[in-house]
């Protein structure tokens, strides 16, 4: 923790950087006493006054900067000690508040106040917390503490899995910071704990699998999900952007696909291989739907199809293979014939502080050449002989 004294601006508080990881560095205004900005270690700005009342420190809330200007956080601190040398304790009654709310009143102002306003992913918080955290509704959220939160990392790390377990103890986490941000004294119960060390999946369509799934594929009676597969195999898109891929957004002139809207919120245009166009012009011939791949869900395109990738997987004798892992296959048979990770990056959408630059110098010829190339080294599979999948006990 950092603490610096300061003529309060706007750009000099624009300018502040971030805090240490784990840490958060402080602010005081030369101008107004009491005044502070509280920075964390993501950036985030926030307005406090510190004033002795009662006998104790008190930190007052008063709002996120730049949302409140400094001239407004001056006049809010200085309304609050006029209130307090009246013999008012502004922060009691907020404590007394935030002490008795539920975590189910938390959880609901956390998602309508943050996680739908900043998260594209707000239903996911939504149906983790009613999933693992609905015991904890009724209970006052001062109750929670931190050994409850270490048993319950455990035991949903070993029932549903270690990334499970992470994701819910950051959901938790960030839980409690927006209760903190709003006012509440407690102190988070997720701090400290540490997350299980989780491995990243580098699982991708072996050459010798190729033939094997590609067969089980063009067997597959859904043809939907069989495209599907298909186009998620030969663009490398995300399912979620695959399975909501509309006509208007493909153009077969340039056998482009222009994605929108993509998990970092950039729009991505993906190069469609003639493989790719060859599927899209066929299914374009008989579509009545402005969707490619249409469906019967309240989404009017089709859901995830798992029935029909588990029959493909066990006619294939394929195991341990997630749909998203096509996407992964293409990037790996881009790198296995010579591409760069800056035209594989640049292929699948991927963003980083490091390449984004680079991203920006690329046209869209080398990444063409590159997804060509990949896809006829695939497809150099198809009619292959398809080895039986090896069933022998092995010592």
């Amino acid at each position: 923790m950092a603490s610096f004294e300061i003529n309060f601006t706007k750009a000099a508080l624009s300018a502040a950087k971030a805090a240490e990881k784990g840490k958060r560095d402080y602010y005081y205004d030369g101008k107004e006493k009491g005044l502070v900005l509280a920075v964390t270690a993501a950036g985030s700005k926030t307005f406090y006054l510190y004033k002795r009342i009662d006998g104790r420190p008190e930190r007052l809330l008063l709002g996120k900067f730049p949302d409140l200007t400094v001239e407004n956080a001056r006049k809010l601190a200085a309304s609050a000690k006029g209130e307090i040398a009246m013999g008012e304790n502004p922060q009691k009654a907020k404590r007394a508040i935030r002490d008795e709310m539920t975590f189910q009143a938390l959880f609901t102002e956390y998602l309508e106040k943050h996680s739908k306003v900043h998260k594209r992913s707000w239903a996911y918080d939504e149906r983790e917390v009613n999933k693992f955290l609905r015991h904890w509704f009724k209970r006052r959220i001062s109750s929670i503490e931190k050994p409850e939160v270490e048993r319950l990392h455990a035991k949903v790390g070993k029932d549903s899995g270690l990334y499970q377990a992470n994701r819910l103890l950051e959901r938790i986490r960030s839980i409690f910071n927006k209760a903190a941000d709003w006012g509440w004294q407690g102190v988070n119960p997720a701090t400290g704990i540490k997350k299980f060390r989780e491995q990243s999946r580098d699982r991708f369509l072996q050459p010798d699998e190729l033939p094997r799934f590609f067969a089980a594929l063009a067997n597959e009676p859904n043809e939907a999900a069989r495209d599907f597969f298909m186009i998620s195999l030969l663009a490398g898109a995300r399912k979620s952007n695959t399975l909501a891929m509309r006509w208007e957004e493909i153009n077969f002139h340039a056998a482009t696909w222009r994605i929108a809207l993509t998990k970092n919120s950039d729009p991505q245009i993906a190069h469609l291989s003639p493989q790719a166009m060859t599927i899209l012009q066929e299914r374009k011939l008989h579509s009545l739907s402005p969707w490619v791949f249409p469906g019967n869900g309240a989404k009017g395109h089709l859901a995830d199809p798992k029935k029909a990738w588990a029959r493909i997987l066990n006619e294939a004798g394929i195991a341990d293979l997630r749909i998203h892992d096509l996407r992964r296959t293409l990037g790996s048979w881009q790198a296995a014939t010579g591409a760069n990770s800056y035209i594989i990056g640049k292929t699948l959408g991927h963003r980083s502080q490091q390449s984004t630059a680079v991203y920006a110098r690329l046209n869209l010829d080398p990444v063409r050449h590159s997804v060509n190339k990949a896809t006829d080294a695939m497809f150099g599979y198809v009619g292959a002989p398809a080895d039986e999948p090896d069933t022998e006990e092995r010592p």
